[in-house]
């Protein structure tokens, strides 16, 4: 089972997170999502284990719980659905959406 970490302080290394989970039973991976561009946690993981009924319990024991003073989430990581992720828009030319023409806006401070 892939199971979501969230709320995690930065400080907290996948050594640390596979440590608390493997309390609970075997994990065969555990990823901590970092920023590309610092490589700074960005505060949230994953963690997959094999064995269902032991993922559950940690789940169920975990959620709520506190690692370094900050209380975490974890939940039962369901799969984004296709079609959810952004896209680029060619029609922005790259600004996210927002238009750049001044026609479009009342208050142009130019």
């Amino acid at each position: 089972m892939n199971i979501f970490v969230g709320s995690l302080p930065f400080s907290v290394e996948e050594a640390d997170l596979r440590g608390y989970f493997e309390e609970y039973g075997a994990v065969e991976s555990v990823k901590i999502i970092s920023d590309k561009f610092t490589g700074r946690s960005k505060g949230f993981g994953f963690v997959e284990m094999a064995n269902d009924a032991e993922a559950q319990k940690a789940i169920d024991e975990l959620n709520g719980g506190t690692i370094e003073g900050r209380k975490i989430v974890v939940n039962k990581s369901e799969p984004k659905p296709e079609g959810e992720r952004r896209s680029f828009d060619r029609n922005s030319g790259g600004r996210g959406g927002y238009s750049n023409n001044r026609d479009n806006n009342s208050r142009s401070r130019y």
